[in-house]
């Protein structure tokens, strides 16, 4: 029997003429395949159209890391694939694994979509305003989602540079004080009559302070009540503006003692103002420095995350990527109460990628981990290569996924989380930056108190599509 007379008795192409069941026929080929053979592999553009001859074929999707049959594909007639005859996106949804010995009909997708135009011109049309349309609503709601996770950035990036910013603003605004009284008790010194060996003497002592070794807490304030009493046994003035900054950077009573020994009467009450100007001036000028530095920490996260300036495929750390993410997202886990634990390997290789994409992909699993650890848990983020692949986890100890959901998860449009708080594109967006545009797999592992995603990233790739 020739391709085509097999074909003629399909029910697919009932309506068709012989002539045009001939055309189809020599314009495709009849293929063969063996028993764990793969016809097509899922996320790879879909160039040809697969009609079943003789045989059986599974559909399968790869789901944390087992593949779950889709489909399966055993009566003559069925057909997958020959999405790019009518979208030039079209990619397989499912891979096909070859389970007894087959015979396909191959049909490339340009020359289906020639006959279609040909012979089914107006069926043609609808078809491709279907696709445009959908196409249409799924792009608007991948905007709507990005901007909602804009806006959620922009106002955790708010947040995180606030913080430091005040902090800053009220070191500087409390200096000019600090700063007055340094040159009021230099004055005072002065006026005390002081000699150059007492002063020598007195600024070794302030600098033989170490604020690192200073106490905390309870300790700290009865650090203080001591230091106010030795001030007030020795008639000392003021002692609850001299006492507060002396405690908090560790000095001791014993400190105060080799000071009276320095000094006496009227010096040791001007030397011990001086040492506690200068010590809160050195603190405030310390905690300006610590502000600004984390705000320019934070600019530089903002720059890594949105890969400003930089070219769009780049040798790639994904560990730094991960990192920066963590950093926008910090409002987020300090607020409900997340412990995260990384666990990046510094043995795994970089890799060439589109890291601002690979961004959006971590910010969407961190996000999603968050989410589902409502009321606190912990959040690993863990980093790793195998022979081909660098492998990055996102981890959490939130409620956990059913198979049912885990199966579904990263379908366009599908969510758990209620209306207005999703859109179900999150994870569809990262399997297609994970599997269309980086060549790699996303798959998810979940029981109660233990999700784990997995996206395994090819170290060696020829580039982008």
């Amino acid at each position: 029997m020739s391709l085509a007379d097999e074909l003629r008795a399909i029910a697919i192409l009932d309506g068709f003429t012989d002539e045009q069941v001939a055309e189809l026929a020599s314009a495709g080929e009849e293929v063969t395949y063996e028993p764990g053979d793969r016809m097509f592999d899922e996320g790879r553009p879909a160039e040809h159209w697969w009609v079943m001859l003789e045989g059986c074929v599974d559909v399968v999707r790869r789901v944390g890391n087992e593949e779950a049959v889709m489909v399966t594909i055993e009566n003559a007639g069925q057909w997958a694939g020959g999405f790019r005859a009518w979208d030039e996106h079209g990619v397989y949804m499912g891979s096909a694994r070859v389970m007894a010995s087959s015979r396909v009909f191959r049909l490339s997708a340009a020359e289906l979509a020639r006959f279609g135009q040909e012979w089914f011109p107006f069926a043609v049309h609808l078809l491709c305003g279907l696709i445009a349309t959908a196409r249409r609503i799924e792009h608007n709601a991948r905007e709507r989602e990005a901007l909602v996770a804009l806006g959620t950035l922009a106002a955790g990036l708010a947040h995180e540079i606030n913080n430091p910013a005040s902090a800053a603003v009220r070191s500087v605004g409390a200096l000019q004080q600090s700063s007055d009284d340094v040159f009021a008790s230099l004055q005072r010194l002065a006026g005390a009559g002081i000699d150059a060996s007492q002063f020598t003497a007195l600024d070794e002592l302030r600098r033989s302070i170490d604020p690192s070794s200073a106490p905390t807490g309870v300790a700290l304030s009865d650090l203080e009540e001591s230091l106010t009493d030795w001030l007030e046994d020795h008639s000392i003035d003021r002692s609850w503006t001299i006492a507060p900054p002396l405690a908090a950077v560790g000095v001791s009573p014993a400190w105060l003692s080799r000071a009276a020994s320095a000094l006496s009467g009227a010096g040791l009450q001007a030397g011990l103002e001086w040492v506690a100007s200068a010590v809160t001036t050195t603190a405030l000028i310390n905690e300006a420095q610590d502000s600004t530095r984390r705000i320019s920490d934070l600019v530089s996260a903002v720059k890594s995350y949105s890969q400003m300036d930089r070219a769009a495929v780049q040798e790639v750390r994904v560990a730094d990527g991960v990192e920066s993410t963590l950093i926008m997202l910090g409002h987020k886990l300090r607020d409900g109460g997340i412990t995260v634990v990384r666990q990046y390997d510094d043995s795994v290789p970089t890799i060439t990628a589109n890291p601002a994409e690979l961004n959006q992909v971590w910010t969407n699993l961190i996000d999603n981990a968050v989410d589902a650890m409502a009321g606190g848990g912990t959040l690993t983020v863990r980093t790793y290569a195998d022979e081909h692949h660098v492998v990055v986890e996102i981890c959490d100890t939130g409620h956990g996924l059913t198979d049912e959901v885990a199966a579904h998860a990263f379908e366009p449009f599908f969510t758990t989380k209620e209306v207005g708080k999703g859109t179900g594109l999150g994870l569809d967006i990262s399997r297609r930056i994970v599997v269309e545009r980086h060549g790699g797999e996303i798959g998810v592992e979940s029981e109660p108190g233990a999700t784990a995603v997995r996206a395994r990233l090819p170290v060696e790739r020829a580039g982008l599509p």
